[in-house]
């Protein structure tokens, strides 16, 4: 599994959002972007960790940084959790986990004591130009977008 580093290039994509649109990481040059990756919409973990960056998100975008979450579940049950828990940011399908696999964010884990091979819960900032600034591999979803925050200087 390769793992990204500060410095990198991103590796771009072009993913269907809940709404079945084309996302490209590429479109979003000249921002700051927050690429999270996360195992399963819908999901208590999931759902914390969503409703965190959905409650953080003024001080984020006033901050300059745009959201995207990916997982590899299906646009239509992407679109039910935006709308169940009014999440207005961009959630990307990936089912072929192709684009977590090329942020090293799929790979082995622990899961309630076994070793598994699954979606490593994980955030990747990329800056205006393309470019990685911060990697957080094996994240905890509860706590996790507070902890990001205080990483980037951005208030609560």
């Amino acid at each position: 599994m390769t793992q990204l580093e500060p410095g990198d290039l991103a590796p771009d994509f072009t993913l269907d959002d809940q709404d079945g649109n084309p996302v490209s990481l590429h479109d979003l040059r000249g921002r700051k972007v927050i690429v999270y990756f996360y195992p399963a919409a819908m999901t208590p973990g999931c759902t914390t960790q969503a409703c965190d960056f959905r409650d953080s998100m003024g001080s984020l975008q006033g901050a300059g940084y745009t959201v995207v979450g990916i997982s590899r579940d299906e646009p239509a049950k992407l679109k039910k959790f935006a709308e169940r828990d009014e999440l207005a940011f961009p959630l990307l399908s990936d089912p072929d986990h192709a684009v977590h696999e090329a942020y090293g964010a799929w790979g082995e884990k622990m899961n309630y004591g076994k070793l598994t091979t699954g979606v490593l819960r994980s955030t990747v900032i990329v800056d205006e130009d393309g470019r990685v600034t911060q990697v957080l591999y094996n994240v905890k979803a509860t706590g996790h977008v507070a902890r990001l925050r205080t990483l980037l200087g951005v208030d609560a």
